[in-house]
């Protein structure tokens, strides 16, 4: 497939001849799912503090939450496998149909527990139109032609999971929790109606295909435990180590299981021979820093700012909206300069290392920093992290091929979703081991800032008060110094991928 770090292509007659025109075609009935699927993963987190307190149940609630994650991440590879088989366009529909039946469930359930019940039955949904919308781009568009596309994908990607927890706060605001699922129904249809305009573009059958049983079920032995042990790590409660143990052992356990089952399967859940290859489990490492670099910061970046009191609440929806532009941006350009150029890894090769500075720029002074040097340095942030997703999930569309395009883009959501649980948890572990190591009352704190500001801290003397928030800031420090080796990590991977050139 890649001679000389170029990758060399037989099936580029099956694409349109009009590639602008048939992309444009389909991406309004695309965009719209990808919209739904990412923006649905972050909108409940605004919600969940009005539904533990109509619901109760709080030491559950944030199951609501992972319920989604886990089965998104389980879903993702298994529509790509089906959609290679069945269509994507169809499988799609079963996506979309899947998603909006949770969403009712949701906005009905009379309890936690039902709820998050009804969340992990969303995300069977969410995690195929995730995987099929890309698979279904892909299809019209020639791999040197990827890049220009991609990144308009990436904007998408990015507004709605910056977006997320600022409408769902909105809704619950002004409607109550129950809006924040309610919300899916009118978007759903649309997005449906939009959906059946589509070509349905089924691949030639496969001989001696049947459905790989035993690689799902190992596949969820493994993913399942992984997600539940890097829960525990973000909560930081020493008294589930021994569970945490527990679930690595069972997850490790049930991926050398599944490897091996996957290499003797008549049709194997997971393309085995595709991420064999250096430059797509190469990739796919890249995708998992770039989810964990990037959902950290959305994710920790607004606590940082309540706990500092820099900026007021609108302040952080605006910070967001400049991150959220600001990597939709460059995404777009270094998607045209691939497609103009043909080069890939020179972008992020850049761009990581330019993160590596900026994070560590934020963890030297970000104390020091007024909201417009806040503003500033997260633009700068955003632009070189933009170099990496659409440079990665093109290389990794073009060495799979048109027959496996649904697997690839499979592959592609769960390095992105595994990527953003580990990045949010180690931060996390980070931030509040830090805490807890060092002064008890200054974790204990913490809670009470985020729900008052520094007002909170107003039955302190001077000194103790300065004293808190200085190793408050100090936690955040070492988070960003964490986000920094991530990378690093992310910029080596790229130095060292063979691919250089579609």
């Amino acid at each position: 497939m890649s001679t000389g770090g170029r990758i060399g292509y037989d099936d580029t007659n099956t694409f349109p001849a009009d590639t602008p025109r048939a992309f444009w075609r389909m991406f309004p009935s695309v965009a719209l799912p990808i919209y739904m699927s990412v923006g649905d993963q972050t909108i409940v987190a605004s919600a969940l503090p009005a539904i533990a307190g109509a619901l109760g149940d709080v030491e559950r609630v944030s199951w609501v939450f992972i319920g989604y994650l886990i089965a998104s991440t389980i879903a993702a590879p298994v529509y790509g496998y089906l959609g290679d088989v069945f269509g994507r366009r169809r499988l799609l529909i079963v996506a979309l149909a899947i998603f909006m039946i949770g969403s009712v469930l949701n906005a009905l359930a009379p309890s936690v527990v039902l709820l998050s019940a009804s969340r992990f039955f969303q995300g069977l949904g969410g995690g195929g139109m995730m995987s099929m919308c890309q698979a279904l781009m892909a299809e019209v568009v020639p791999p040197r032609e990827r890049g220009r596309y991609q990144g308009y994908t990436a904007t998408v990607f990015v507004i709605s999971a910056a977006l997320g927890p600022v409408i769902g706060a909105f809704l619950t605001l002004q409607f109550g929790w129950r809006a924040v699922f309610f919300i899916n129904i009118p978007v759903g249809i649309l997005a449906f109606l939009m959906v059946l305009r589509l070509e349905n573009r089924r691949a030639p059958p496969r001989a001696e295909w049947q459905f790989d049983y035993w690689g799902l079920f190992y596949f969820t032995a493994f993913v399942v435990p992984l997600l539940l042990a890097l829960e525990q790590v973000r909560r930081f409660d020493t008294s589930g180590a021994a569970l945490m143990a527990a679930l690595v052992v069972i997850s490790i356990t049930a991926l050398y299981v599944l490897i091996r089952q996957q290499r003797n399967a008549v049709s194997p859940l997971l393309p085995m021979a595709l991420m064999r290859l250096p430059t797509i489990w190469n990739c796919q490492l890249m995708i998992l820093c770039h989810g964990a670099m990037m959902t950290a910061l959305i994710a920790f970046l607004p606590l940082y700012l309540r706990v500092t009191g820099i900026g007021t609440i609108h302040d952080v929806g605006f910070m967001l909206l400049t991150y959220s532009f600001a990597i939709a941006l460059s995404s777009i350009v270094v998607g045209r300069l691939v497609t103009r150029t043909g080069y890939t890894m020179v972008f992020p090769s850049l761009g990581m290392i330019a993160t590596v500075v900026v994070f560590v720029y934020l963890a030297l002074y970000a104390q020091a920093l007024t909201l417009r040097g806040l503003y500033g340095t997260i633009f700068a942030l955003a632009i070189a992290m933009g170099t990496v997703m659409t440079v990665s999930q093109v290389t990794i569309q073009a060495v799979a091929g048109r027959r496996q395009l649904g697997a690839a883009s499979g592959s592609v959501q769960l390095a992105r979703t595994v990527g953003a649980v580990f990045g949010t948890a180690l931060f996390g572990t980070v931030l509040f081991a830090l805490l807890a190591f060092q002064d008890p009352e200054a974790a204990a704190s913490f809670g009470r800032i985020l729900n008052l500001g520094p007002e909170a801290l107003k039955e302190f003397s001077p000194v103790r008060r300065a004293a808190i928030m200085a190793e408050i800031a100090s936690g955040f420090r070492w988070g960003f110094f964490l986000l920094a080796g991530i990378a690093a990590i992310a910029a080596a991977l790229a130095l060292v991928n063979p691919t250089r050139r579609l």
